[in-house]
């Protein structure tokens, strides 16, 4: 039986105007000129038979009926999209898309990347950036991930531990902490907005308490290093993120690093998971965090 669908450029220009709020954004994403895709989105209504969009003052808004088809539309687009990019990738050589903190990324995976590629120099490594507030896996095949306590049960369980992690406080070398026993005190702990059960974890593991007179937050953990470069507080971070800050003395240590039992781990996210560049990958990410 034949698809009862309207033509894909009539859905795309209809997502670009809904998300960007503007047949004329719409027409400059889309390289069209604002007449055709004036066009599109009117033929799509008569097809539909009722309005996607209504008049609000000089720009559109969604109608009822534009609401509730927008999700299903972006969602068909970016699986098409995804899709279409996997085949281009898997066209031009062996490859893993791979999803992962941009604080990760930043300061271990890219750096380490050149390994993998003389590993394998067939293969290639598509990268996109996910996080602990929202679980982005943007059609990867693996997730790297050290806190997964908001993913589903089947990922947990799935998941294969690749390395060893420790968590430790750190913060500029002139930042005014005190230890004494098993107390930690300084004026400002830089706390992570999503994560912020690491602190207590880490006081469990240390068997130390750290006190502070006042919290900082931020989103992301690569924020929370800077701040802490920058004096604002102390930090909780993972060993390898800040091993070059340490080595160099941008950053001190002024309490112990401590194991987290969950460790780093990949997470399948496709039924691409098992691919021979996909295997190839965690095989190289078990050896590489093997040597630090």
């Amino acid at each position: 039986m034949a698809r009862r669908l309207p033509p894909l450029f009539a859905l795309k220009a209809f997502e670009a105007t809904a998300r960007l709020g503007s047949v004329t954004r719409a027409a400059e994403e889309l390289g069209r000129t604002h007449g055709a895709v004036s066009k599109q989105i009117r033929a799509l209504q008569e097809h539909a038979g009722t309005a996607l969009f209504d008049k609000a003052g000089t720009g559109l808004r969604l109608s009822r009926q534009g609401e509730e088809l927008l999700p299903a539309v972006a969602q068909a687009l970016d699986h098409l999209e995804h899709a279409w990019l996997r085949m281009l990738d898997e066209a031009r050589a062996p490859s893993v898309h791979v999803a992962c903190s941009a604080t990760f990324a930043m300061r271990w995976l890219v750096p380490h990347l050149a390994g993998f590629y003389r590993r394998h120099p067939g293969m290639r490594v598509r990268l996109s950036m996910t996080s602990a507030r929202e679980i982005r896996h943007q059609g990867a095949d693996l997730v790297v991930a050290w806190d997964r306590q908001s993913y589903p049960e089947r990922d947990q369980a799935r998941a294969i531990r690749v390395a060893d992690v420790a968590f430790g406080p750190v913060c500029a070398p002139d930042y005014p902490v005190s230890v004494k026993g098993r107390r930690v005190s300084c004026e400002t702990r830089i706390v992570h907005e999503h994560t912020s059960r690491a602190w207590n974890v880490w006081q469990d593991n240390a068997d130390r308490k750290i006190t502070s007179k006042a919290e900082l937050s931020f989103p992301h953990t690569h924020l929370c290093i800077e701040a802490a470069l920058s004096g604002l507080g102390v930090a909780l971070v993972e060993r390898r993120m800040v091993h070059d800050d340490l080595l160099a003395g941008r950053l001190v240590a002024p309490a112990q690093f401590v194991p987290f039992a969950d460790g780093l781990a990949i997470v399948p996210a496709s039924e691409r998971a098992d691919s021979p560049a996909a295997n190839a990958f965690i095989a190289w990410m078990i050896d590489e965090l093997e040597g630090g």
